[in-house]
């Protein structure tokens, strides 16, 4: 099992010091912003898992990547508990990949290996578009 602490520093801040021992400013309060908040943490950790496999994804399928962005748009419900209820991922791939090599690397990330999308798909909807760049 993995263990995670968080400790109240003051007002809504708090300091998150996760399983692999690195330590993280969380705030909840929008307005003092003055660190990310716990729900744009879920954003990114869905853009980090599901880029984290399509990089090797491709690599097995010895696609050249030069380059790859993840933007993650999402929806909050309006009533508590203001759950992701719509996630829509852009991936922006360059390099030498053939485009069916792209959409099945999508597919198998958000279908079977990333976690955090199939976390997040039990409140919302995740959309997906990709680009493939030529790399020149």
């Amino acid at each position: 099992m993995q263990t995670a602490t968080v400790k109240w520093v003051d007002g809504e801040r708090f300091l998150a010091t996760l399983p692999s021992g690195h330590a993280v400013a969380v705030d909840s309060d929008r307005e003092h912003n003055s660190a990310p908040g716990p729900m744009e943490f879920m954003l990114a950790a869905l853009g980090s898992c599901t880029a984290t496999d399509i990089v090797l994804i491709l690599a097995k399928k010895r696609q050249t990547l030069v380059s790859l962005e993840v933007v993650i748009q999402g929806e909050r419900a309006k009533e508590p508990p203001a759950v992701w209820v719509k996630l829509e991922i852009l991936y922006r791939m360059k390099g030498k990949i053939d485009d069916k090599a792209a959409r099945e690397a999508v597919r198998l990330s958000l279908d079977k290996y990333c976690g955090a999308a199939a976390t997040l798909r039990k409140t919302g909807e995740i959309s997906f578009h990709y680009e493939v760049l030529p790399f020149t």
